[in-house]
């Protein structure tokens, strides 16, 4: 995977029409905007894109996001005549599964995989290590099969042709998936050595490749099976597949029903129980298990030689294939169906102790052997062939380019990672495969509504590029509730993406105040800490007051604390509040002093000096005297500086409301001294 990039190839958009109107795109981080201009062309051309998305990374993703909006834009100005006309704009996706809704249950359960991998105790060696990767290997292999049992059933049950199709493709691809994985698990994985890496691969080939229990079960309904058509394929199969003792439960059935066959029956059924087969414990060496084969193979070929089972073409086939007769064994072609079946039939019957590496040699020659030149390889078999060559990193392209998504790629090169298989590969751009392709996997994620917060998780186990990804994903994410807004800052909080915190919450709070709700919109700037933007909205609620003459969102605002601090205003607002609650509670010397400190320390806006000189009046009328004769001094020092200082003064003389207010204020700050002076000289003189 280490050279560059190959040509593109043509993706044709449905609808769109390149011939006669210029198309104009932009990329976004897993798909791409196309839209059509208003501009004609003479020519024909074709609407080009990557198989692989754009890395977010690069610096010029803003730039292209602006000039989408501008080609929008553009687009539907009009034509260079001014003749009105429709446009028309399209999305074309790479990773289009992640929008089919069963195949959920497939990124959602192995996202806990992955991660449970992620955290494993790597401290454990050899064969503890090994266990714990087969076993994670198997998991991650059941939820595919789960996950194909039920696009089966919803192919089933579906009655849409279109849907039906589209689900079957599905049930093939995961099928295949599953298939390679499995492969992939006996090579790489659990690196079965010679002798159980051919009893693994049987098992590999009964699992996947021929499914015979539906002809089972109809030959064994049957009033006589050994009459039934099917018999000799079912058992046929059976020896194909090395399932000796279900070959000879049904021989043993021919036998029954046709006595002049027990010799014959009874010496194949001799041969088929005494077939050495490999251990998967350590009960015999190699050496031992070859000799064993060999005298096995030379009674086999004595049986035949004298012509024991001439009389029964059917059991004679049979010997042949156990005496590992390429020839008999093509002419049942047709029920191994692949070239990979016929590979594992012909090493148990001729190379049972068969080398890992000596696999690539026997795969080419059974493919060869299997087509025989009628028809070339698929790209399925092109991959089966990569693993048999042991040739990972070809593995891991080719999937790549066939697969319809990147979950298998992703999380197949992140398990062999695991396993110590990747470390010295690493790509001409820079990362290395695992990092590619789990970030490549997890961009995709997020473009769905409700599967990023799984790809958040990816990027996080991504140690070279992954926050670069994160950060700029998220900004992305349409914050379109206020619960997934507070979702995504949790997010960002947890891993200090400080940038990304403020702009949320700056986003949030512009839009609450756009919806006229004031307290979310201060509750997000304060969170935001945004002094400008909290300083704008304290304001919006003093003037809210002086329409309203209450305040609103009572709890917010009483509940501040030390985030008060944030600006003067934001202090001031949660101050005045402070007032009028010790004013309701009937504390009239503390409300007096907050008031006069709130004027005297300048942190109250000029315009709304006398909304707090009108607060004072009822102070001053109370008949216990409240302002002592420094602090009425005090207001009344702010009262005339009000007065003499407002720049449009001619003006507020002429308003008889605001002059009937100060006569008001300076008669009753009159009134108030005098009470003043009287109590401190009679206190003084007492």
């Amino acid at each position: 995977m280490d050279e560059p990039d190959t040509e593109p190839p043509l993706v044709v958009v449905p609808g769109a029409d390149p011939s006669a109107r210029q198309l104009c795109f932009a990329w976004g981080p897993a798909e791409v905007l196309v839209c059509e201009t208003l501009f004609g062309r003479a020519g024909g051309s074709r609407c080009r894109r990557r198989s692989r998305s754009p890395s977010p990374s690069r610096p010029r993703a803003e730039g292209r996001a602006g000039a989408a909006a501008r080609a929008l834009t553009g687009s539907v100005a009009g034509t260079g005549e001014g003749a009105p006309s429709s446009s028309r704009v399209f999305v074309v996706r790479r990773d289009q599964d992640i929008y089919i809704q069963t195949l959920r249950k497939l990124f959602n359960e192995s996202h806990g995989i992955f991660m449970g991998l992620q955290r494993s105790d790597e401290e454990l060696a050899g064969k503890s290590r090994k266990a714990q990767l087969v076993q994670v290997s198997k998991n991650y292999r059941s939820v595919i099969r789960a996950c194909m049992e039920d696009m089966h059933q919803a192919a089933v049950s579906t009655r849409d042709p279109a849907l039906q199709g589209q689900y079957s493709t599905q049930v093939s691809i995961l099928s295949a998936m599953e298939l390679i994985w499995n492969l992939c698990e006996i090579l790489f994985i659990e690196a079965a050595a010679a002798g159980p890496l051919l009893l693994r691969l049987l098992d590999w080939v009964r699992l996947h490749v021929c499914d015979v229990d539906s002809m089972v079960r109809e030959v064994l309904s049957s009033e006589s099976p050994s009459k039934h058509k099917l018999f000799w394929n079912v058992v046929d199969i059976f020896v194909l597949q090395g399932r000796m003792d279900e070959a000879r439960h049904l021989l043993s059935k021919e036998a029954s029903a046709n006595p002049t066959s027990m010799t014959m029956y009874k010496i194949l059924d001799d041969l088929m129980k005494k077939m050495p087969v490999p251990s998967l414990g350590n009960t015999q060496t190699l050496t031992e298990l070859e000799l064993k084969w060999q005298h096995w193979h030379e009674e086999c070929q004595r049986y035949l030689q004298d012509g024991t089972f001439a009389s029964n073409p059917h059991m004679e086939s049979i010997c042949k294939i156990l005496l590992g007769d390429e020839d008999a064994i093509l002419e049942k072609r047709e029920l191994m169906t692949t070239w990979y079946h016929f590979l594992v039939t012909r090493l148990l019957y001729s190379h049972p102790t068969v080398k890992p590496m000596e696999l690539r040699f026997y795969a080419q020659s059974s493919m060869d052997l299997f087509l025989g030149g009628e028809s070339s390889p698929e790209p399925l078999d092109m991959i089966l062939m990569a693993a048999f060559e042991f040739e990972i990193h070809q593995v891991i392209k080719e999937c790549s380019i066939v697969l319809s998504n990147w979950w298998f790629v992703a999380h197949l090169t992140d398990l062999l990672d695991h396993c110590k298989l990747l470390q010295s590969h690493n790509l001409y751009f820079g990362s290395n495969m695992r990092e590619f392709l789990l970030l490549e996997y997890a961009s995709g994620l997020f473009s769905h509504h409700s599967l990023w917060q799984l790809g958040v998780d990816y990027f996080d186990h991504c140690p070279e590029y992954g926050r670069v990804y994160l950060e700029l994903h998220i900004e992305r994410i349409p914050l379109s509730t206020e619960q997934k807004a507070l979702k995504v800052l949790r997010i960002c909080e947890q891993r200090q993406m400080h940038e990304q915190v403020r702009s949320i919450c700056k986003i949030m709070a512009m839009k609450a105040l756009r919806n006229n709700r004031l307290g979310s919109a201060l509750s997000w700037s304060i969170r935001a800490k945004d002094a400008a933007f909290a300083t704008l909205i304290s304001d919006r609620f003093l003037k809210d007051y002086c329409e309203r003459g209450c305040f609103s969102d009572l709890d917010l605002i009483d509940n501040l604390g030390p985030s008060m601090l944030l600006s003067d205003r934001l202090t001031f607002l949660g101050k005045y509040r402070e007032f009028h609650r010790l004013y309701g509670e009937q504390r009239f010397v503390e409300a007096a002093r907050l008031l006069l400190t709130l004027m005297t320390a300048h942190i109250a806006p000029c315009s709304f000096w006398m909304t707090l000189l009108t607060d004072a009046l009822p102070l001053l009328e109370q008949k216990e005297v409240i302002f002592s004769a420094e602090q009425t001094y005090e207001l009344m020092r702010c009262l005339e500086d009000l007065t003499a200082g407002n720049p449009d003064k001619q003006k507020f003389q002429d308003d008889d409301v605001e002059t009937t207010k100060v006569e008001m204020l300076r008669l009753a700050l009159a009134r108030n001294l005098a009470r003043v002076i009287v109590k401190e000289g009679t206190v003084e003189g007492s």
